[in-house]
């Protein structure tokens, strides 16, 4: 990997997935990747982290619209400015998404080579994955799609493998011979008895154009239809939107179904960098620190005569007694109760929710905006009490309501109202009262968060009730399931 942009790694951060398996912490509004599940820092910002440095360049991010404004703050917060987000007018899995970066890296640097990494694993040596994609981009340089062989430490039925075939010659590489997805225990225990079967661990290196080929040679609906949406693509603020009808007509399918199983340029780079997918709550188990029962205890917990259990309380005290191999995660307003052999099936649980349209399953009861934040207090009928958080020098869309008015009630900070043709400013323990109908925009000039209360009242409450005017980040005449206010 060179130091100059020519020739450099280009890393691709693919952050579209909902982590429903970590339900009820991931939500769809606010994923795992997002969450600081084994660090004081995202998994997204551990992710960038990993790819800072000389020999790669600044990353590439594919996302949805809907995390966009959280995934550019947040990495910022590490000091990253990446070469693009991406955004995903519709889920459609890897391979369309990894195609839409493709294109924009060979348009950047035809001689670049990619690294497709998602966003919300984890990698506990640092420094062997970097030589690991070190030996990648050899093998990637001289004409292959490389993916990673994990070492398996266990036979794990919730991953999926590679058979390891012949070295390829003077590269330190081997060609794959077989991929097996998700296999049941017994084949899984062959497979790690046999020796020469890995983990895949859904990480590539490759060169674009050589994806870009060889996915229009075997799946040419989707090159086809992904080249269009980067070709028709539309900036949108600090991203970059993909066409919608276009990426949309794209069939849905992964890089391992669409391309790798069936080329004859794959190979794989075989690694024991200890990685995990973070894909349940036993996988965050195996990762944590244990107490002298095999305990992961986080947050406010108290145990007695619990063993090899996972006990989490965010917000929350969480009591345990007598419990064996139990997941207990307690939310604000959610509890997952589960075997820790049936952590896998969580995504079911998530989507029986979303069957009966609880607002569980897309968000929490603090929902956050590129502006600040809003968490849901109290509600009954008629009223609705919200705490809201505005950053310094960030304002709401100017807006009006059909059915309800608000009364907001400064807790801390400085709040510049609009109210009409009004602007008022208020301090701590000023109020003011917004009625049905009336332009309205609340906004941080101070240097510190702004907090308030603020008290709906109406014949209907819900977050779409919003006729929005202007808005600083571009939503304006935009929906979304949840308002963006």
């Amino acid at each position: 990997m060179s130091n100059g942009f020519g020739g450099r790694v280009v890393p691709v951060i693919l952050s579209g997935g909902t982590g429903t398996r970590l339900w009820p912490l991931s939500r769809e509004l606010y994923p795992k990747q997002l969450l600081p599940l084994l660090s004081e820092v995202s998994l997204l910002q551990q992710t960038a982290w990993r790819v800072r440095g000389a020999g790669f360049a600044p990353p590439l991010v594919v996302c949805s619209a809907e995390h966009r404004f959280v995934i550019a703050e947040q990495l910022r917060d590490l000091g990253i400015q990446p070469l693009a987000i991406v955004l995903e007018p519709t889920p459609r899995d890897t391979a369309p998404a990894v195609a839409a970066a493709a294109e924009l890296v060979a348009s950047h640097d035809p001689e670049a080579l990619m690294l497709v990494l998602p966003s919300d694993h984890a990698v506990q040596d640092t420094a062997g994955f970097q030589a690991a994609v070190r030996s990648a981009s050899t093998v990637a340089a001289a004409g292959h799609l490389v993916t990673f062989g994990v070492a398996p430490r266990s036979p794990e039925t919730g991953f999926g493998y590679i058979e390891q075939g012949a070295a390829l010659p003077d590269l330190p590489g081997f060609r794959i011979d077989r991929f097996v997805e998700k296999p049941d225990a017994e084949a899984a225990e062959g497979f790690v008895e046999a020796g020469h079967w890995w983990w895949n661990s859904g990480m590539f290196v490759f060169p674009p154009r050589l994806y870009l080929d060889e996915l229009a040679a075997l799946e040419p609906k989707i090159a086809k239809h992904v080249s269009d949406a980067v070709g028709q693509a539309r900036p949108d603020l600090d991203f970059l939107r993909l066409d919608e009808e276009s990426f949309t007509a794209a069939p849905a399918i992964s890089v391992d179904h669409a391309v790798m199983e069936h080329t004859d340029r794959a190979a794989v780079v075989l690694t024991d960098f200890h990685w995990n997918d973070v894909g349940s709550w036993s996988a965050l188990w195996e990762m944590g620190e244990h107490d002298d029962n095999g305990n992961a205890l986080l947050g406010d917990v108290i145990t007695d005569s619990a063993s090899g259990c996972y006990l989490r309380g965010d917000g929350v005290l969480v009591a345990a007694l007598g419990l064996r191999d139990t997941v207990v995660v307690a939310t604000k307003d959610a509890v997952l109760v589960a075997d820790r052999g049936r952590d896998q099936d969580v995504k079911t649980i998530v989507q029986r929710l979303k069957e009966q349209g609880r607002d569980e399953a897309l968000s929490h009861r603090t929902v956050y905006r590129p502006w600040g934040s809003y968490e849901a207090l109290e509600s009954g009928p008629g009223f609705q009490v919200k705490h809201i958080t505005v950053k310094p020098g960030h304002r709401l869309s100017l807006q009006r309501h059909k059915h309800r008015s608000e009364h907001w009630v400064v807790i801390s900070g400085v709040a510049e109202v609009t109210r009409g043709k009004q602007v008022l400013t208020l301090h701590e323990q000023m109020s003011v009262d917004v009625p049905v109908g009336v332009n309205h925009r609340l906004a941080n000039p101070g240097p510190e968060v702004l907090h308030l209360i603020e008290v709906q009242t109406g014949t209907y409450l819900g977050e779409d009730d919003i006729v929005r005017l202007d808005d600083t980040y571009g939503r304006a005449g935009r929906r979304s399931r949840k308002s963006r206010r």
